[in-house]
């Protein structure tokens, strides 16, 4: 069954997220959205790029942590670099704009996913965070963006204590550009990938591969460093015992390991 829907409306390519219950993204997932991007950015008849989900209560929960968590770190990190590297490599060439449409609550993965895109719009009523932490993992990609988008120490607060924020506060650090009520996300989204449509399609392509070029800097060498961070932390104790007690739906038992 597919994870992804694709469609294009009115020069929009729409990819949507569709995998009950929260969207976890798995290697199929996350493949299918990668297959998604490059043909949207193949097709002359699209202008720009949406990403949202098919689910109500979820835009993205995250990895599927049970996947992570059935694997060793050769398939961890396997996986965190096709999601990780691959994502920001295509999105690194791409020739259209891409929008995130967030549509309902963002964890994990599902910020990752949407800061790979070059704009970000949110219903007023959902909410986004780094819950990584409390389970014992690393939002280790966010370590690299966030503390260049909002303070530093503010950027802080958000990645170790995991608590989620209202899309307007979200809004209001820079983290999101537009919050509008949930019925006019994606019209306002259709609207603001109309308004690429009426712009040349040569200047954009080589507008945004300029910008993209220009804020990469070494982006992507710390994200590679952020990945191992990460299968280092899936090596040890309290690594595989958050995983596990998040699953067994129990409070870990930390043993400083």
């Amino acid at each position: 069954m597919k994870r992804v829907e694709y469609s294009v409306d009115s020069g929009a390519a729409i990819i949507s997220m569709n995998r009950t219950p929260v969207n976890a993204i798995d290697h199929e997932m996350i493949d299918e959205i990668h297959d998604a991007l490059l043909s949207a950015d193949a097709d002359k008849n699209v202008h720009a790029v949406i990403i949202t989900s098919s689910l109500r209560q979820m835009f993205c929960g995250g990895m599927d942590l049970r996947m992570i968590a059935e694997g060793g770190v050769k398939e961890l990190r396997e996986f965190v670099y096709k999601f990780y590297m691959k994502t920001l490599e295509i999105q690194y060439s791409m020739r259209k704009p891409t929008i995130a449409a967030i549509n309902g609550p963002a964890r994990g993965a599902g910020m990752t996913l949407s800061i790979s895109c070059d704009l970000i719009l949110a219903s007023d009523d959902i909410d986004l965070g780094y819950p990584e932490v409390d389970i014992g993992l690393l939002p280790a990609i966010h370590y690299v963006h966030l503390p260049q988008q909002i303070s530093r120490h503010k950027a802080f607060e958000l990645l170790f204590l995991g608590k989620p924020i209202s899309a307007f506060e979200a809004q209001s650090l820079g983290i999101v550009n537009r919050v509008v009520p949930g019925e006019e996300l994606m019209p306002e989204s259709l609207k603001m990938a109309a308004s690429f449509a009426e712009k040349s399609p040569t200047i954009i392509a080589l507008g945004r591969q300029s910008f993209v070029r220009a804020n990469d800097l070494d982006y992507r060498r710390n994200i590679e460093n952020q990945i191992e961070t990460l299968c280092n932390v899936f090596q040890t104790h309290d690594g595989r015992e958050g995983l596990a007690a998040f699953l067994g739906k129990r409070k870990p038992v930390w043993k400083d390991q």
